[in-house]
């Protein structure tokens, strides 16, 4: 056989090369839509299973990159590949605007799930309750505690917080949830303030507030704040003392409970707090009031009131004169004996509550 046939029957180099490459060129457009569906099916698919329970808990931290916060997700088991999820948010724009914080992830959540939840900020929001009638120095302890916050939260001036539920982030600072308890009990009273009654026996924000602290503790009952108010707006006009319990305990405890009746010698002690004794208001607040006692107090019902006491089923009842009053206190002692008598206990001085007035000695 001649070369010449040999050359005429077979490939030029050329064309071998050619094949080669096409043939090359294949393989990795088949190996890159595999990825390409490989990378899909992570991101749109279903993701892995929670390690624990039904959720899993990530923190991502404050200036954190896109690698990070991936490299964050995928050690905690959340998603497949952080690489996939680099490359996801940095297609989809999402990479400028992840978001830190604490997060739970759903078990089996997509990677696109995962990320956008990432994007919005959707981050767990934890919450704290600051009851009615808690004291400032209380709810810095109570901020104080919670394990979730960080940084140091001074006790505010009394009365100066808004009782509510606040929500916060993990990782957030205690003043800042602090100063947004001032932020709102300020929003509240400007408001309730600006449509207050007029010709009350006060004159300044700090005034109503100290009433409304006292109206706050001295009832628990929702509906009987505004005739409370009334009360003693009343007795304030008249010249009467408030003679409220609750103040007599916060000149003794700060507010915090004494687990006791009022002695004797506490009504007769001559404390700035000791409304038996002093005129008009204490000097500050006794506690936080509800925007209720707030508003009870600046704008109380019309009533000729100025007398209450417990009636022995957790509320109370009202007179407008004293022979009224001592008819209930006589009703109330009753109710004190029995139940002392069931208890084998004394019958304490005062009424032996916070929540009740200690108004029995009351003279116009």
């Amino acid at each position: 056989m001649s070369r010449k046939t040999i050359s005429s029957g077979g490939l030029s180099a050329g064309r071998r090369i050619l094949i080669i490459g096409l043939s090359g060129a294949a393989t990795l457009l088949a190996a890159a839509m595999f990825v390409a569906l490989w990378a899909a099916w992570v991101f749109q698919g279903v993701g892995p299973a929670a390690r624990e329970g039904d959720a899993t808990t990530v923190s991502l931290r404050r200036g954190a990159s896109v690698p990070e916060i991936a490299s964050t997700l995928e050690r905690a088991g959340v998603v497949r590949s952080a690489a996939v999820f680099v490359t996801a948010a940095k297609l989809t724009g999402a990479a400028r605007s992840l978001q830190a914080g604490e997060y739970l992830i759903p078990s089996h959540a997509s990677m696109a799930r995962v990320l956008a939840d990432i994007r919005d900020g959707q981050v767990v929001r934890r919450q704290i309750t600051i009851p009615e009638g808690m004291t400032s120095e209380m709810a810095a302890e109570l901020l104080s505690r919670e394990p979730a916050l960080t940084g140091v939260a001074p006790a505010p001036p009394e009365g100066a917080i808004l009782p509510e539920t606040y929500q916060f982030e993990k990782g957030e600072d205690r003043a800042a949830v602090l100063k947004r308890m001032m932020d709102a009990r300020d929003e509240v009273v400007t408001m309730l303030w600006n449509r207050r009654q007029p010709g009350l026996p006060f004159t300044t924000v700090e005034e109503a507030m100290t009433l409304a602290s006292i109206v706050e503790k001295e009832t628990g009952i929702a509906s009987e704040r505004p005739r409370v108010a009334a009360v003693f707006v009343n007795r304030l006009r008249k010249g009467i003392r408030l003679q409220s319990d609750p103040t007599i305990i916060y000149g003794i405890s700060g507010g915090r409970p004494l687990g006791r009746g009022i002695r004797a010698s506490e009504i007769a002690a001559p404390t700035p707090y000791n409304t038996y004794r002093i005129d008009g208001l204490p000097p500050t607040p006794i506690a936080n009031p509800g925007r209720a006692a707030i508003a009870a107090v600046l704008d109380p019902p019309q009533t000729d009131e100025l007398f209450f006491v417990a009636n022995g089923k957790g509320g109370h009842v009202f007179a407008a004169t004293l022979d009224e009053h001592n008819a209930n206190v006589a009703k109330w002692r009753s109710v004190e004996r029995s139940k002392a008598k069931g208890t084998g206990e004394s019958v304490p001085v005062g009424e032996g509550g916070e929540t009740d007035p200690a108004s029995i000695k009351a003279e116009p």
